[in-house]
């Protein structure tokens, strides 16, 4: 064998052309990011109306329900915890109250949204199917009707998971 060469004349310079083909889209890649990151700094909601602007910062188009507005009436904001949060071991311990209408009870409720999803993701992944692997688009629109089904099971199971959150964290708050 040939040891002159190297690598180059084992791979009649393959490596050397892969290695110039990566550098070239690397180079390229790197400089996308980089107007990227100033065109975000420099952006100023130019291109959008502001109609198409919602509070939070959400567009007209997402496609995702979430949690804001779901509680706005006064009881509200003194209610007793449900689910999981609700089971007090010990009587002479007065229970808490939870406000639903704050914003840490409505990123608790995303929390428990993101287990659940978790949860139905994991039983997804046990149904065998027969179609085949189904397009890119099937998945994408299976995955939003799963966060919409993960979104309502939040607001109407009950689990209790975003009660427990909110009184963990309002504590630490508090103290």
């Amino acid at each position: 064998m040939n040891t002159i060469g190297g690598i180059s004349s084992i791979t009649n310079g393959q490596s050397a052309l892969e290695s110039a083909k990566f550098n070239s889209e690397k180079g390229k890649f790197e400089e996308l990011l980089r107007s990227v990151k100033t065109e975000s700094s420099n952006f100023t909601n130019r291109n959008l109306s502001s109609s198409q602007i919602l509070p939070e910062g959400r567009l007209t188009g997402d496609f995702s329900t979430g949690f804001a507005g779901t509680f706005n009436s006064e009881s509200d904001k003194t209610s007793l915890p449900i689910g999981a949060a609700a089971n007090q071991s010990n009587p002479n311990v007065k229970q808490k109250t939870i406000d639903r209408t704050s914003k840490l009870y409505e990123k608790s409720l995303e929390m428990e949204s993101y287990i659940v999803k978790m949860m139905i993701s994991s039983m997804r992944k046990t149904v065998l199917k027969t179609d085949g692997e189904g397009s890119y688009a099937q998945k994408m629109y299976e995955d939003m009707l799963f966060d919409e089904y993960t979104t309502l099971m939040t607001k109407n199971a009950g689990f209790g998971l975003a009660d427990e959150m909110y009184l963990q964290l309002s504590n630490g708050i508090e103290a």
